[in-house]
């Protein structure tokens, strides 16, 4: 495809459906192929449409919004899918980050393909690559796993499961469990190293680097609210040396 052609040029095709990553905090992240593909596209389906249209607006985006969160998703995707086949070219987007990870799109996606539509990642940020990369731990294998349970008893149990990999695990937590979850990341993962990696990208990113203990030490000393993803060290000679 070339990218310098508007694409609604393309007549009796059918439309594209075009998972385009939006900033996760600093809105200077966006990239200018994200911007020209929100403001030509017919359609822009958002995870919040209030959140989607302040960022339009801050970049003189008039594009319409159609809400397309996780609990409407599955009902709204074959409408999609019907305006896509009939030609019209329809941009995913979430409230941060990238369509599908942790949020919503993929069933959207995965009705596109059966039906045979064009689909289109335009990359962007992730919270999932950058948390990766300031963690100081191993990048060259690694594993995501979106959220960890809600409860404790589920959670170490996951946790349990998780620390015989190898690679580097990375997952999301919410403010409001990271104390419980870090109390069961002590128990679970003991001395292995471990970065928590907070409001990436905005005015207040923080990463704390340590063992389970000393990060939970570090975050009980600061409150501060923010988005959280937590990256694990895998499993070590070392560490299951130290576990034996």
């Amino acid at each position: 495809m070339n990218d310098d052609q508007p694409l609604r040029d393309r007549p009796g095709a059918p439309g594209t459906l075009y998972l385009v990553a939006t900033p996760i905090g600093h809105l200077e992240d966006i990239t200018q192929r994200a911007l020209r593909v929100l403001a030509e596209v017919d359609l822009v389906a958002a995870e919040d449409t209030r959140r989607t249209r302040r960022l339009l607006d801050h970049f003189g985006i008039s594009t319409r919004i159609e809400r397309l969160d996780d609990r409407l998703e599955r009902a709204k995707a074959p409408r999609l899918i019907e305006r896509l086949l009939a030609g019209e070219q329809v941009a995913l987007v979430t409230d941060a980050g990238s369509p599908g990870i942790s949020d919503p799109g993929y069933p959207t996606v995965r009705a596109a393909v059966a039906a045979g539509v064009r689909v289109e990642s335009i990359p962007g940020p992730s919270a999932v690559i950058a948390a990766l990369q300031v963690s100081g731990l191993p990048t060259d294998a690694f594993v995501f796993v979106g959220f960890l349970p809600p409860k404790s008893v589920a959670r170490k149990r996951r946790l349990e499961e998780l620390a015989e990999r190898r690679e580097t695990v990375i997952a999301f937590e919410s403010p409001h469990r990271i104390g419980s979850c870090l109390d069961d990341l002590v128990e679970v993962w003991g001395e292995r190293p471990i970065a928590l990696a907070r409001e990436l990208t905005k005015l207040h990113e923080q990463v704390l680097r340590g063992t389970a203990a000393e990060v939970r030490g570090a975050l009980r000393a600061d409150q501060r609210r923010g988005e959280i993803v937590l990256v694990l060290g895998g499993r070590t000679r070392r560490s299951q040396e130290g576990a034996s």
